[in-house]
């Protein structure tokens, strides 16, 4: 939507929500313990199609984004009402339809073009019980079945119900359903689909490519405080389900370093209308000494398509990288990686991380294909003085394969989050 209908959908949000609450109690809990926010990200995308015969040469925009957010309290008593709100609203700075396409704008559908401004609206009620926690509207999860992308400008969201028991406990229970979502280049919600297409090869076969509701329960375990340990499932209505277990484990060493675990396993199949089989497995190991921290991890592709995904959502892989996730049919992806905190140098807020990931094996039309992408991020938060927790980010990839488009990119990044 444009700039004036997101306003005046803000303003009839707002006279909405203010009419409810004036119907409520005098409860001092609920606004007293509200928070608000509004974060600014200024973002240049780059990506260069280094390939002869691609259609695009490059994708190249900038664009401001800008999130508000307003989380209420609750009303006091055994059974609490919550409210949350968030506006999101992104402007063109720069673009073209010959170099549009990057994900942080909003595109017309009939001729590429880059919409100058887009936003949308999202309201969530809260319903608390003894701790447990049923959210009912704009929902942004982070779950392994469904993972929320905020990689560019604004933030993809989901529509729906969750319910997440007391995080206090030891075992925690995840409950929902989601009926809609909303892109991170979109103001519309639609119905979802599976990530499909290439080396994936996953196909829909019938009754259209979309599915209403995703479903989904989890439950998490935190067996000590060095050892966690989850179990999902879920399904894309008719089109495939999918359990996710992981397991996370560190152990504190004496000199003061550290070592962590994480295993994960996930089995997605057809659950009525599509040809989905894959088993996923990986295994990571990172060691933390000092201000260096060494990871090397291990990603194994396993059936008769790649990793099952709902399009549009980050999929919960170890080798998600910036540019590519090593999902593909049959692939076989290993990784090493290095990040680096400047502070004992006198650099506090300052770090880089330096990322090579390499994938072979991939069964496609042509045979078999190897790709790899080698990742460099530098960040930098200001620590003091009026420009305090502003943060400036570079973020530079390289990707190469034999039978994909070669790419070269660098997004640049300014942060800066308001408490209001």
């Amino acid at each position: 939507m444009n700039r004036l209908n997101l306003t005046k959908g803000i303003a009839i949000a707002a006279a909405l929500l203010g009419g409810g609450l004036g119907t409520l109690p005098a409860q001092a809990e609920f606004f007293e313990d509200s928070t608000a926010s509004l974060s600014l990200r200024n973002l240049y995308f780059n990506r260069d199609f280094r390939h002869a015969a691609a259609t695009q040469s490059k994708a190249d925009e900038w664009a401001q984004g800008m999130r508000a957010e307003w989380h209420s309290g609750y009303t006091p008593g055994r059974l609490g009402l919550g409210v949350d709100a968030i506006g999101l609203l992104g402007i063109k700075l720069d673009s073209s339809p010959e170099r549009s396409g990057t994900g942080i704008l909003k595109r017309s559908t009939s001729d590429g073009r880059a919409m100058d401004e887009y936003g949308a609206l999202g309201l969530t009620a809260r319903l608390r019980l003894d701790g447990h926690v049923l959210r009912l509207g704009t929902l942004l999860p982070s779950l392994p079945l469904a993972m929320h992308n905020d990689t560019r400008l604004l933030p993809q969201t989901f529509r729906g119900a969750w319910l997440q028991s007391d995080p206090s406990a030891p075992l925690k229970l995840d409950l929902g359903r989601f009926d809609r979502i909303n892109l991170r280049d979109s103001s519309n919600h639609e119905r979802m689909t599976p990530v499909m297409g290439g080396a994936r090869n996953v196909q829909v076969n019938a009754a259209g490519v979309d599915a209403s509701a995703f479903d989904f329960v989890g439950l998490s375990w935190q067996a000590s405080d060095q050892t966690k340990v989850s179990w999902h499932v879920g399904e894309l209505e008719d089109i495939y389900r999918q359990h996710y277990l992981t397991l996370g484990h560190g152990w504190q060493l004496d000199n003061g370093h550290r070592l962590n675990l994480d295993l994960r396993h996930a089995d997605s199949s057809d659950a009525g209308r599509s040809n989905i089989d894959n088993r996923m497995t990986s295994l990571g190991l990172s060691y933390q000494a000092g201000m260096h921290r060494f990871s090397t991890s291990y990603q194994h592709m396993e059936g008769d398509t790649g990793f099952a995904y709902i399009n549009g959502t980050d999929p919960f892989l170890a080798h998600l990288v910036q540019i590519q996730d090593f999902a593909n049919r049959d692939e076989r992806s290993w990784q090493v990686r290095h990040d680096y905190s400047f502070a004992d140098l006198g650099l506090p807020g300052l770090k880089l991380m330096n990322r090579y990931t390499h994938g072979h094996n991939i069964e496609h039309a042509g045979g078999r294909g190897k790709e790899w992408e080698r990742n460099t991020d530098l960040v930098y938060v200001i620590q003091s003085g009026a420009l305090k927790n502003l943060s400036l980010h570079w973020r530079n990839a390289t990707y190469r394969s034999n039978y994909a488009t070669d790419m070269d990119e660098n997004r640049l990044i300014i942060g800066y989050t308001f408490n209001l």
